[in-house]
């Protein structure tokens, strides 16, 4: 039976970073089956996936092991174990609208979700109720010190074992920091079609430039403001009377629908993001 696990690595630029954990991964008798690494602005980043096959990986020899390279390197690097035959299990991050996650939530219990909310977390204490509805952990994060509230987040997410990340109407921007760790496995909704409108008060926006067709787009989260890999896009026709409530009451149909089946389309693994674009498989 093979194991499965997800390393990632962050710390400052430096050489040899990668040859030194794929010879220490090699000694440990893994078969690395993915790599991703960048650098940006001299902030070194690096998700890898491994396996291994035969006699189970010793898995605090491998922490120990890891936890030696890491302090050598200067450089932070975590061990996530996931068995790819158990459902996905996702963390939902939001702020005070409902729509987006009452629609995935909805979606799971009546099983055309395929994936299982794992915790609820929140910069406002608006949804507690709706996590109570569903019976989920609800955890209210003040974001006031943004460091200090990632931590916590990822701690969590961590903690609860999510595979993945959705921003359900979340209104804060993750910083690199963030998303450097679940790197294409944040998904979020925008309310316009981008890259048209990126930013706060798309449809305000859309409202008044007088477009005939608005739209939404969900897409992996980057580390630039809504320019991540568009994943899935979705529009509709504005009458040219249409008050900025009635733009807005579209757009959240849209948003819902579009984001559910963005997570969807991410669960049945045939996506793969190539050069910043997301295509099928």
């Amino acid at each position: 039976m093979k194991e499965y696990a997800v390393l990632t690595v962050i710390g400052r630029d430096r050489t040899g970073v990668v040859a030194r954990i794929t010879n220490f991964l090699f000694e440990q008798h893994a078969n690395i089956e993915a790599l991703e690494e960048q650098v940006t602005r001299g902030q070194f980043s690096m998700t890898l996936q491994a396996s291994w096959s035969g006699p189970a990986v010793h898995h605090a020899g491998l922490a120990s092991g890891l936890a030696n390279l890491a302090q050598s390197l200067g450089m932070e690097i975590k061990v996530r174990w996931f068995d790819p035959r158990r459902r996905q299990r996702l963390a939902l991050m939001v702020t005070a609208e409902t729509h987006c996650a009452q629609a995935l939530l909805e979606a799971w219990k009546s099983g055309r979700l395929g994936a299982d909310p794992a915790i609820l977390l929140s910069n406002r204490r608006d949804l507690a109720g709706l996590a109570r509805q569903h019976k989920l952990p609800y955890v209210f994060i003040p974001w006031e010190n943004r460091a200090a509230a990632e931590t916590q987040a990822l701690e969590l997410i961590e903690k609860h074992q999510a595979d993945f990340i959705v921003l359900a109407r979340f209104m804060k921007i993750l910083s690199p920091n963030f998303v450097w760790r679940y790197k294409n496995k944040i998904i979020n909704i925008h309310p316009s079609l981008l890259p048209s409108f990126p930013g706060p008060q798309a449809y305000r926006q859309a409202y008044e430039y007088g477009v005939k067709l608005i739209g939404v787009t969900a897409h992996f989260v980057s580390m630039r403001l809504d320019e991540g890999p568009i994943i899935a896009q979705a529009s509709a026709p504005i009458p040219s009377n249409a008050t900025l409530k009635q733009i807005v009451a579209v757009g959240q149909r849209l948003e819902s629908r579009t984001l559910l089946k963005a997570v969807r389309l991410y669960l049945s693994k045939r996506l793969d993001v190539h050069w910043g674009v997301v295509k099928a498989v």
